[in-house]
């Protein structure tokens, strides 16, 4: 059975990305959660208490743990953008399409990565 209708997904397997992406939105929403409170235990655990040499080595580890945190939060910042840009697509009917060819970009890509605009043909191009 074809599932396109004129170069685009049929409803329901549109119907059936949005339940993929909105799950998803949903996990990756609850991890950034999770990032920004480990930033924010970050400033708790203090090394008041150690000795100076240990405390040097404990604030280095700790600028690098905050650091790691920011840019994984920046990460899942724009995964979710991402998510949330597809579900647009999906409302506007043009969810599924490759940017640069104009054709399906392949269901079962589309399932392990929700948010692609690029067919993998594409993305070979680049």
């Amino acid at each position: 059975m074809n599932t396109e209708t004129n170069n685009r997904y049929a409803d329901k397997d549109l119907a059936e990305f949005k339940a993929i992406l909105q799950e998803k939105i949903k996990k990756a929403e609850h991890d950034l959660e999770l990032i920004k409170s480990a930033y924010m235990n970050d400033f708790d655990n203090g090394t008041d208490d150690t000795s100076p040499t240990f405390k040097a080595f404990e604030e280095g580890s700790a600028t690098m743990s905050k650091e790691a945190n920011s840019a994984l939060a920046i990460r899942q910042e724009k995964f979710i953008r991402d998510l949330k840009n597809a579900i647009i697509r999906i409302e506007n009917k043009t969810y599924g399409v490759c940017r640069v060819t104009g054709k399906l970009i392949n269901k079962e890509r589309l399932k392990l990565v929700p948010h692609a605009t690029l067919s993998i043909e594409a993305k070979n191009m680049q």
